[in-house]
């Protein structure tokens, strides 16, 4: 069972809705003073291709910081002034957050409904409520759903415990560290947790030995959903009759993008890279927003059998930010791209450090059709780019592997 009927679309009539408003979103979008900057003399209606998206400028995550410290408190990147939002949100850097006044503004209940959640639940929500927006998230989504929520937040395990074995719910939302520490509580308490069947876990990776962990002591149903205090709900996973189905089903007010770490790039579909987003959210539009997440998507696999349509995500891979230190200087992956951009005769790269620290050596892997040709050009290249001495080393297209590793960090530490 879907949330509802638009997560059921044919993938045209999605792809063909989504290119229809991008035009809307990028002029929508104009009106915030920080993307008029950055979109510069942009024409929102030649923007209804994801070609024609793929040439706009990418803006980072990693950026937000310093966007926001020369316009408080969100970079101009909101279109809604701050003082007529619900919330604003403040992350670890600091990072403000904005948070809108419509119902699921962070678009949360798709993955607490695919979690499990129905009218009538209850929930405990072990999200943070102090300052940072994920318990928010949940909130909305749980009231939009009809379902009760016990504001649980982080913390006081054996309250937790407590909550559980006396109001019984079927629900746990938070991380899944948390979760791990209150069951193995309820153990030492001896406490009857028992109740709690469902479980949508975020904000860390969850490893197949932990989801297993889980299952074995008694939480049957574990959903993860990937979501940013930026982005609000991205993906998430889907269950049928007991069973996990592969991948992470992408939210429908987002067009995705993977790209080339280091650039904006699209890569081939399949391949690891960056996640870039462009979601539809009328007080705090992003577009080609890069979150600093790997994830590839999920290819030669047949529909979902839960129902849902959507593009599928292999989830998170790791952080695309790859920057090293190698003899005192910063390597950023950027650097790396501009070196194959230089070079178009180069498919994928990957710059490999080996050694030790102030003894190592940095050698750029690169994708050719013919891998015995000359590399003098690139050599000299690198120089250029990154100020220091590197080696080239040519492979047959497809060597590398699909893992969005443009820098890899080799050398001994011991």
């Amino acid at each position: 069972m879907t949330f509802d009927l638009r997560e059921t679309r044919a993938p045209a009539e999605r792809e063909a809705d989504l290119m229809a408003r991008l035009p809307g979103l990028i002029a929508q979008a104009r009106t915030a003073p920080g993307w008029a900057r950055i979109l510069g003399d942009v024409d929102p209606a030649a923007v209804d291709t994801r070609a024609a998206l793929a040439r706009l400028p990418v803006t980072r995550k990693a950026d937000l910081k310093a966007l926001q410290q020369q316009d408080r408190p969100f970079g101009g990147l909101t279109s809604t002034p701050a003082r007529q939002l619900r919330r604003i949100c403040m992350s670890p850097g600091p990072i403000f957050d904005a948070e809108g006044r419509a119902a699921d503004w962070w678009r949360f209940a798709r993955p607490l409904y695919a979690a499990g959640v129905r009218p009538g639940g209850l929930l405990q929500n072990c999200f943070s409520y102090h300052f940072t927006p994920a318990a928010f998230m949940v909130e909305s989504a749980a009231a939009l759903i009809g379902c009760t929520v016990i504001p649980a937040g982080s913390g006081q395990t054996e309250l937790q415990v407590q909550a559980m074995a006396e109001l019984r719910p079927d629900t746990y939302v938070g991380t899944p560290s948390f979760l791990k520490l209150i069951v193995e509580k309820a153990r030492e308490m001896g406490a009857d947790i028992g109740s709690v069947q469902h479980a949508l876990l975020s904000a860390e990776a969850l490893p197949d030995s932990l989801r297993q962990w889980f299952v074995d002591h008694g939480i049957a149903h574990v959903c993860q959903a990937y979501a940013s205090a930026d982005a609000g709900a991205i993906a998430y996973e889907t269950r049928t009759g007991g069973k996990l189905n592969p991948g992470m089903v992408l939210d429908e007010e987002i067009i995705l993008e993977i790209v080339r770490p280091g650039s904006g790039e699209p890569v081939p579909e399949g391949e690891v890279g960056e996640v870039v987003l462009t979601v539809f959210n009328p007080d705090y539009p992003l577009i080609r927003f890069a979150t600093g997440d790997l994830s590839a998507v999920l290819t030669d696999v047949p529909p979902s059998p839960c129902g849902r349509t959507n593009t599928r995500i292999r989830g998170w891979l790791g952080r695309a930010d790859q920057t090293t230190k190698v003899r005192g200087m910063f390597v950023h992956p950027s650097q790396v791209h501009e070196v194959a951009r230089r070079h178009p005769q180069l498919g994928k790269v990957r710059l490999v450090v080996t050694g030790t620290i102030a003894d190592e050596t940095m050698t750029l892997h690169c994708e050719v059709d013919d891998p015995s040709g000359p590399a003098d050009g690139i050599v000299t290249t690198i120089r250029e780019v990154t100020k220091l001495r590197g080696e080239v080393r040519l492979v047959a297209r497809g060597s590398l592997p699909n893992d969005g590793k443009v820098i890899d960090d080799a050398r001994d530490y011991r």
